[in-house]
């Protein structure tokens, strides 16, 4: 291998938006998610909707019973 071309490998530590923290190695640096082994709903078994638009509101609002 050439030297000098490839990036450092160095430690990192990713943050969940949970505030779940784990370490780990990257060549970018630290790294911010928003979904983790610890909270998402495949591993947890509950269901988190996300609505940042209020897309879930108008929804059901829409299709509610009347």
């Amino acid at each position: 291998m050439k030297k000098g071309i490839h990036p450092t490998y160095e430690p990192a530590q990713i943050v969940c938006a949970c505030g779940d923290r784990f370490q780990s190695r990257s060549t970018v640096g630290d790294i911010r998610v928003e979904i983790c082994a610890r909270c998402h709903p495949f591993f947890t078994g509950t269901q988190k909707i996300m609505d940042t638009e209020g897309r879930v509101e108008r929804f059901k609002k829409k299709y509610a019973k009347k």
